[in-house]
């Protein structure tokens, strides 16, 4: 088959190859982008929060609304804790200031040195008096857990810099490596809260495999995390990290509520979730935008492969004439439909072409914009190959017809 005849007759009539190789362009250069983001919004859904079998944890947030002194304090929070382990089906129970993914809590920035001008990272700041580690099955890669002498007790009306002079810490790998590049062992290094003179560090004792922050940020801050062995005082509310043995969650969410009120008399605010809820609701804006995504990826394919079939369709009709001519002179069924898959190639492959470009460009501007990752030649590559599929499969319906014309109907007078 000879090009040259396509190439000519395109050239006489250039609006519809040109409206189709357009439509292609603009498409594979959202298609491609479109599913890029689909993909790093699903891998960040995906992430793994350091908790372990988040379907398993619960957390209790509460509220006296009665003030009382520290030491009174001190003695509700450890009969809630009691009343908590006392419940059958409780594995573990620990009292912290915040969790993975809730979207509120705590962050400092820290140091390797206090002489440092600026801090090596901002981090999320985690407290615990009990074994956060055990409790949300966090992976210890090197060191230990907190011992009970490590633990302080502080009453933040008292006390500004609840971060001060802390005993020990453990520290996330990533938080540690930022800190620390280019350490094969990061235990002993002493962590300094902020810098200058005031700066108070701590030695890391211990060093887990992964801990997001309460934000869980998209960039390297969501794994930046350090744990502190405190309990504190004064603080708005308490919340309680508690795991629970499989399948006992449901039943487990009443009992949890009904153990803590019956600790006091005083009136408080109980509010029991799922760590696996969070998680969702975390999550729920990048679902739902990569479902929209999803949608209009979709849509695009649909309304390009409509675009493809009434130009092709169009073309068909106006050429009638010419297709019985050629059928009269001994053309094959075959060479008419190959003449149209052929054409509809070229216009697609200018399309492609284009739409790379226009791709590439588009994705520029999203990561000089909106910080996202460059997109990968693979989302390129396999968006060309889809429309090329997806033009051949949309013209084939009018080449087919085409092809069926006989030329005795198609030379008829009307």
């Amino acid at each position: 088959m000879e090009i040259r005849p396509i190439l000519s007759a395109l050239l006489r009539s250039k609006t519809g190859a040109i409206l189709v190789a357009l439509q292609v362009a603009i498409s594979l250069a959202i298609l491609a982008n479109a599913l890029h983001i689909v993909n790093l919004r699903q891998a960040v859904a995906a992430r793994s929060s350091g908790v372990a079998d988040e379907s398993t944890l619960l957390y209790t947030e509460l509220r006296h609304l009665r003030d009382v002194d520290h030491n009174a304090q001190l003695a509700q929070q450890q009969a809630e804790a009691a009343a908590l382990r006392a419940i059958a089906g409780v594995t573990s129970v620990a009292m912290v200031n915040q969790l993975p993914l809730t979207q509120s809590g705590y962050n400092t920035g820290v140091a390797a040195d206090p002489r440092q001008e600026k801090i090596s990272a901002s981090t999320s700041h985690y407290f615990t008096p009990d074994s956060m580690v055990r409790t949300l099955g966090l992976k210890l890669i090197e060191g230990r857990d907190f011992r009970p002498d490590e633990v302080k007790e502080v009453d933040s009306d008292k006390d500004d810099d609840a971060s001060s002079s802390p005993r020990a810490l453990i520290v996330s790998r990533a938080l540690a490596q930022k800190v620390w590049p280019n350490q094969s062992s990061y235990l002993g290094k002493t962590l300094y809260y902020g810098t200058g003179a005031d700066a108070q560090g701590g030695p890391v004792v211990g060093v887990v495999e992964t801990l997001q922050s309460q934000s869980a940020q998209v960039s390297e801050e969501g794994e930046f995390s350090a744990i502190m062995p405190m309990r504190m005082t004064n603080a708005g509310g308490v919340i309680y990290a508690i795991r629970v043995e499989a399948g006992q969650v449901e039943r487990l969410m009443k009992e949890v509520e009904a153990a803590l009120l019956r600790t006091s008399t005083d009136r408080m605010i109980v509010r029991v979730k799922k760590m696996s809820d969070t998680r969702a609701d975390r999550y729920r804006a990048d679902i739902a935008l990569s479902w929209m995504l999803v949608t209009v990826s979709t849509l695009l394919l649909l309304i390009t492969a409509s675009g493809i079939v009434g130009i092709s369709s169009l073309w068909v009709t106006q050429r009638r004439k010419q297709i019985g001519v050629r059928r009269a002179l001994g053309a094959r069924r075959v060479d008419i439909l190959r003449y149209f898959l052929l054409e509809n190639f070229m216009i697609t492959s200018v399309g492609v072409a284009s739409g790379v470009l226009l791709a590439i460009g588009l994705n520029q501007l999203l990561v000089s914009n909106l910080e996202m990752a460059k997109l990968p030649l693979d989302y390129l590559l396999t968006g060309a190959v889809v429309f090329w599929l997806l033009g051949a499969l949309a013209v084939y319906g009018p080449a087919w017809r085409a092809a069926s014309i006989s030329p005795a109907t198609a030379t008829r007078s009307t």
